[in-house]
């Protein structure tokens, strides 16, 4: 069966999404400015010269890829690249979609309806049995329960919907346990569930790779049910994240004088649907506007079938000087400069390859210092 794409275009775009600088929406405006990955990758070093990058950009090879490829698969996993077929459709509805994801176990689990759950990593016994009775009552209920395999409510949940069906979305790579507590709960995931993965084989899980983690947790569900969070924790990013992603936010209350409900609390007055059990969520499910979700359209990712014109130098100084340590719209630069969006985008391509260039949540920008580069 064809996968879409071609092989030398799956090798380039897992090159591509392994290079420099090039995060989700950086691989994204590229493949929409050229006609394919392999051009792309020509094209790297002159755009991040462009964008006033001082040292060398460093792309992996084809051999470094498909390396790669061969160490997931000696895990007992596949590596997907976007564009496949078999990339899972929930994610392709992302705009950006993850530009690659390795998928251990029962990966038709991920074209199923899914709920997140998510919540404190130092969760109370009542906020673990609640999470473990909606994951099992949700399972009960034809739905696979989505989390990330952290202590506390992710794992609880995970435990308690292991025989109905659940996937674990990790911040390291397939391989790497994190936390180790839960080592034996990956494995079973690994084998009667789904383990996700951004990150290649033998990648350490740090800091940074958790919000892209969290925006793959709720790309993968129709809903994100927060129980137990803190005010500034990861469930609140991964709640952001679906707001951003038009998945519905839902949250269990708990007493206001245990600071880990605080979060999860504040989004129910912010207009988050208060839910106590999985008739609740499935009642929130099947309002008006939730029952689009259940049939995503995919991100269209089509790939230029010709490039944009280079800007010259004139354009490019307009463009930067509408920039500045504050973030801004992108369509905002668009509408002050009066230039055209792929010609602003070209321009803020240039720069983050040049590691100039701050992404904010929002399609909004910020200029980092040039000596940062």
């Amino acid at each position: 069966m064809s996968s879409g794409i071609s092989e030398a275009e799956r090798i380039a775009r897992l090159r591509l999404a392994r290079s420099d600088t090039v995060g989700p929406v950086t691989f994204r405006d590229l493949l929409q400015h050229m006609p394919s990955a392999v051009e792309a990758l020509e094209a790297l070093p002159a755009l991040a010269s462009r964008g006033g990058r001082k040292n060398a950009l460093r792309i992996p090879s084809s051999a470094e890829a498909e390396r790669e490829i061969k160490a997931t698969e000696a895990l007992g996993a596949r590596l997907i690249v976007v564009g496949e077929k078999s990339f899972p459709s929930r994610l392709a509805t992302l705009d950006p979609p993850p530009p690659v994801i390795s998928v251990m176990g029962e990966a038709h689990l991920l074209e199923r309806k899914s709920i997140a759950m998510v919540g404190s990593r130092n969760a109370s016994a009542a906020g673990a049995k609640i999470a473990a009775t909606i994951a099992r009552d949700l399972n009960e209920r034809g739905f696979v329960v989505v989390s990330g395999l952290a202590r506390g409510i992710d794992a609880a949940a995970h435990r308690a919907s292991l025989s109905g069906g659940t996937i674990g979305v990790v911040g390291g790579g397939l391989d790497v346990v994190y936390p180790e507590e839960n080592r034996a709960l990956q494995k079973e995931i690994g084998t009667r569930g789904a383990l996700v993965s951004e990150m290649p084989p033998g990648t350490r899980p740090q800091a940074r790779h958790f919000p892209r983690r969290n925006r793959i947790i709720s790309g993968l569900s129709l809903a994100v049910v927060v129980v137990e969070a803190a005010m500034r924790s990861g469930s609140l990013i991964t709640a952001r994240f679906a707001l951003e992603q038009g998945r519905d936010v839902l949250a269990v209350p708990g007493s206001p004088l245990d600071p880990r409900a605080s979060g999860s609390n504040s989004l129910i007055k912010q207009g988050a649907a208060l839910v106590e059990n999985a008739d609740d969520i499935i009642a929130a499910l099947d309002s008006p506007v939730a029952r689009q979700l259940f049939e995503p359209e995919p991100f269209t990712f089509a790939a230029a079938t010709t490039r944009t014109p280079e800007p010259d130098a004139a354009t490019r100084k307009r463009i930067i000087s509408a920039l500045g340590p504050t973030p801004i719209m992108v369509d905002e630069i668009v509408r002050q400069t009066g230039l055209s969006v792929p010609t602003v985008r070209i321009v803020l391509l240039e720069l983050d390859l040049a590691g100039r260039l701050h992404r904010d949540t929002g399609d909004r920008v910020s200029l980092l210092p040039e000596d940062y580069a």
